[in-house]
């Protein structure tokens, strides 16, 4: 997905957030604002926003020494869902459709992005997609492809939120899944440490995608991962930077998962920014299934 205008002030905004959580000094952190502008005036035309974030990132890595800047805060967000794994599992084996309860939760933890805000009430967002319609919702679609597929593909995205991928992978117990995570640090993204941390391989086999953008560009992954894509009977997308990195994707049956937390997907998809949405990339421009 090539990068919106406005891609460009939020990728400041958030580069801002960055280099302020770290003691540069005035000098060190003007010459990265410096080359972050250089970056944006002389190497966009045609960028795609997960390959320019990724370039944003590794800029950062460079100048400030700092190989993973979220790495603490991911700990954090994955041991405090992991405190609360139990009360969720109730939750949902006590609802009258766990699937579709396990799903919705997995949907509300992607509020939990830190290349988006600092901030999240993840609470007001459980209570919401507890009880709202989805902008896009083909969870019927999911639930019978699931049933069929011999192999699924499971595309993660954030720390904290990897934990109700957890459950919701343990809700439909699928007997041949892959979660995969990025190759590399990036945000807050999740890496194979995130998987160990929350023991994702009790309910799915883990691959990192051999890469560090903020998504998955199958074209630039790893020999192994893109076998395991192409191969996969079924790919589900969590999040905004998976569904960047392959909303134009070829290939079918690819289901996207997510929040929607800014205008340039909503216009996208034909929806309200703050939506909730699963869509196959089939028809994702339709609003019932």
């Amino acid at each position: 997905m090539e990068a919106d205008y406005r891609c460009y002030f939020c990728f400041a905004r958030t580069f801002e957030r960055l280099i302020e959580k770290y003691t540069l000094t005035a000098t060190e952190k003007k010459a990265l604002a410096a080359e972050l502008f250089s970056l944006f005036h002389n190497g966009t035309s045609g960028f795609s926003v997960p390959t320019l974030s990724r370039e944003l990132y590794r800029l950062f890595r460079e100048k400030s020494g700092v190989a993973d800047p979220y790495e603490q805060i991911k700990y954090e967000s994955n041991e405090r869902l992991l405190g609360e794994y139990a009360m969720f599992r109730e939750m949902i084996d006590q609802s009258d459709d766990p699937f579709e309860i396990a799903l919705r939760l997995a949907v509300a933890g992607n509020i939990i992005d830190y290349g988006v805000s600092d901030h999240h009430d993840l609470e007001e967002t459980i209570a919401k997609v507890l009880d709202s319609p989805f902008a896009i919702n083909h969870v019927g679609r999911l639930r019978r492809r699931l049933a069929e597929a011999g192999t699924v593909l499971y595309l993660g995205d954030n720390a904290g939120e990897i934990v109700f991928d957890k459950l919701f992978i343990e809700t439909f117990r699928h007997p041949n899944i892959w979660y995969a995570v990025r190759g590399a640090p990036v945000i807050n993204d999740a890496t194979r440490r995130d998987a160990t941390q929350v023991g994702m391989e009790e309910v799915a086999q883990v691959i990192d995608n051999g890469y560090d953008a903020p998504s998955t560009l199958p074209e630039l992954c790893s020999p192994t991962f893109q076998q395991l894509y192409n191969d996969a009977d079924l790919v589900i997308s969590k999040g905004q930077g998976n569904l960047e990195g392959l909303i134009d994707a070829p290939r079918g049956d690819i289901y996207f998962l997510l929040m929607v937390k800014c205008d340039v997907i909503a216009d996208r998809l034909g929806v309200a920014k703050g939506s909730f949405v699963c869509a196959d990339n089939k028809s994702k421009r339709e609003k019932a299934g």
